[in-house]
């Protein structure tokens, strides 16, 4: 429909949707007559706005007021209007500082990333966590109390995860130094699938050269790493706060309690990660034009990030009220998808 669009419409178009991200008002005539670059008479802009809400673009909240963009209107303007800036130095900057991964978990990382995204976008922010499926550098198994152990695992990347796992009752020392041993040179980069892929097929072959109650502390650590990183992954969210101070009515406050409900469900998030696996890039989803936000009044943001085999294995963004700033928040995801990508192990990302 853009194209069938003369400049004059476009114009006040970009004008309208700009007037609803800064104020949440509706725009009139008279205001928009001003702003226009050539001039047009406040009838004749009228004549262009009454167009416009024809064709499903603007609407008009109430009788006598002014216009504002529907869902509609909202989506022609980003995929054809809107003129994406780039991202500042200090924010690139604070990006990168923010989502650095030395001595940090993955959950840490992307916690950080999620915060981030909410902080710089005063939206909500959200990650959907991969499952670790990282090469590893180091595995060791640390005594804390009786029948219990922390398992440390090093990722090439530097990342570490910690994991509490069950032990024998009585287990001696030597049985921990000896699993730290044997999983230590089991490990040669591969990742914990095919770590685990690789000790269970040499502890049922019986060709393994460890006791019995070693196997035991080999088998409890990566059944609970197995665990760990099974299923979709989860979820992290922050800033819902910034996304509920927008809210004018209880209504519409049901229906956001309602969206971030739906969007904890599973199906929802494999939904979510699918819709950023279609395209390349930046997705975004606008208030009616997704099934999943289409009575909350909000929209989404989101891109994927990638592993080094260039496969899809989460997905960032921000969700928030459909009057955004698109044109600094689509850059900011789009960045910060990158440099998660890369951190968590992308080549070449960036």
């Amino acid at each position: 429909m853009i194209t069938e669009l003369n400049d004059r419409s476009r114009e006040i178009l970009r004008l309208v949707v700009e007037a609803f991200v800064e104020t949440g008002e509706p725009v009139g005539s008279r205001t928009l007559s001003r702003k226009l670059q050539q001039r047009l008479s406040p009838a004749t802009v009228r004549n262009v706005m009454a167009d416009l809400e024809e064709c499903g673009l603007l609407y008009a909240p109430h009788t006598s007021a002014g216009r504002l963009p529907t869902d509609a209107g909202l989506r022609l303007f980003v995929d054809g209007i809107l003129e994406v800036g780039n991202l500042s130095v200090e924010d690139r900057r604070s990006i990168e500082e923010r989502c650095s991964a030395t001595g940090k978990s993955v959950t840490q990382v992307l916690e950080e990333a999620s915060d981030l995204m909410s902080g710089l976008s005063k939206c909500a922010g959200l990650v959907f966590a991969p499952k670790t499926d990282q090469r590893l550098k180091h595995i060791e198994f640390v005594p804390i109390a009786p029948g219990r152990a922390l398992v440390v695992m090093v990722t090439e990347t530097g990342l570490v995860e910690n994991r509490v796992v069950d032990l024998p009752m009585g287990l001696p020392p030597s049985a921990l130094n000896e699993a730290t041993n044997y999983l230590s040179a089991k490990l040669g980069g591969n990742t914990l699938d095919q770590t685990r892929e690789a000790v269970s097929r040499e502890i049922t072959e019986k060709r393994a050269q460890i006791d019995e109650l070693t196997a035991k502390v080999v088998q409890a650590g990566l059944a609970t790493w197995s665990d760990a990183s099974a299923g979709d992954g989860v979820l992290i969210v922050r800033g819902q706060s910034n996304l509920l101070s927008d809210v004018q009515a209880l209504a519409d406050l049901e229906h956001i309690r309602a969206l971030f409900s739906a969007l904890e469900a599973k199906e929802n998030m494999l939904r979510l990660l699918e819709a950023a696996d279609i395209a390349e890039g930046v997705q975004i989803f606008i208030g009616s034009g997704s099934e999943l936000f289409s009575l909350s009044g909000c929209s989404m943001i989101v891109s994927p990030y990638l592993n080094e085999e260039e496969r899809v294995i989460g997905a960032i963004g921000v969700v928030g009220p459909t009057r955004m700033n698109y044109a600094r928040i689509i850059p900011m995801v789009d960045y910060t998808s990158k440099v998660v990508g890369r951190l968590l192990g992308r080549r070449d990302a960036g």
